[in-house]
């Protein structure tokens, strides 16, 4: 099926969650996803979509986005080191830039005209002709609240350089959205499940989990949940927002680490003092095991609507549906 009058998105990032992302949107919109290496073109194109070939750290190639969608979606994640994050910069600034004429342009890929496709109707038809920018950030830029139950209002205080690096990356966005034209989403993310991303790995090592009394909360989102919460922030997201996307589990770290060992059969993690993790455990691992903190997800139901799936992590590994 042709999807040329299709309304268009665009992945920036299109790892595990971009792909399911990708599945989600291709039955009812041409989906272009950015690769940075040429050897990931044929595998885009045969999960459904139009590979972009750029480079998040190559300003140059990044022309080649600007006009391509009304909508976006980043979903790639800062460098590795440092407190800032120029890639989202790179991008934003190539996407702010007024796309090259038809006539001029030497890309087979026209820029997208700003209104949607006759096909649809109404409020969707609405929401398609504004232009959308989702970028998924992490709940690591609240640091430690000590437990306290979190809501998207609460200042961010970064305790660690990856976490600062997501806080300069949001923003850039919130700047970006100020500015006119664009109307930005900020979806916070806890840790992401699933099937096969679970710490079956860790549990097999045998890599202690804290004792009760120095645990910490963990927040959790499952991966097809995620997806779901970033397709609706595209649409539906309130202009300059902040979202949580996590579900309503209300699990210790340990305890998440026992349930998970529970379910595949594999021993539960031996518990320790904080004091011994110190000397026992690698520092960024360590980091994880330092921040507490219970996620409000109420912006997540009430204005993306988005009904999850696996509400929390017991329903999913006890196999409902």
């Amino acid at each position: 099926m042709s999807r040329l009058g299709l309304p268009r998105v665009l992945i920036v990032g299109c790892g595990d969650v971009g792909q399911r992302c990708l599945t989600m949107l291709r039955t009812r919109f041409r989906v272009f996803a950015v690769t940075s290496r040429e050897a990931g073109r044929a595998a885009l194109r045969e999960a459904g979509a139009v590979p972009v070939l750029a480079n998040l750290d190559d300003a140059v190639s990044l022309r080649r986005l600007r006009g391509l969608s009304q909508r976006v979606l980043h979903l790639a994640p800062p460098p590795a080191t440092g407190r800032d994050d120029p890639r989202t910069g790179a991008l934003l600034h190539a996407l702010a830039r007024p796309a090259r004429s038809p006539r001029a342009t030497k890309h087979r890929i026209l820029p997208e005209r700003p209104r949607a496709s006759g096909r649809f109707t109404g409020r969707l038809k609405t929401r398609l002709q504004a232009r959308a920018f989702v970028y998924a950030s992490t709940s690591g830029v609240y640091g430690d609240a000590g437990g306290a139950w979190v809501e998207e209002s609460r200042p961010v205080k970064p305790a660690t350089a990856r976490a600062q690096r997501r806080v300069a990356a949001e923003r850039r966005v919130r700047w970006f959205g100020a500015g006119g034209g664009w109307r930005t989403s900020i979806l916070r993310i806890p840790g992401i499940y699933a099937a096969d991303r679970l710490p079956t790995a860790r549990l097999e090592r045998g890599t202690p989990a804290l004792r009760a009394e120095d645990d910490v909360y963990t927040n959790h989102i499952h991966a097809d949940d995620l997806a779901r919460a970033l397709i609706a922030a595209l649409f539906r997201g309130r202009p300059q927002r902040i979202v949580h996307a996590s579900d309503a589990s209300e699990l210790r770290m340990g305890d998440y680490f026992d349930a998970v060992a529970d379910a595949r059969g594999l021993p539960r993690p031996p518990r320790i003092s904080r004091a011994d993790a110190t000397q026992q455990i690698e520092p960024t691992l360590l980091s994880f095991m330092s921040e507490s903190r219970r996620l409000r997800n109420v912006r997540l139901m009430r204005e993306l609507r988005v009904v999850l799936r696996y509400p929390t992590v017991a329903h999913f590994l006890s196999g409902g549906t």
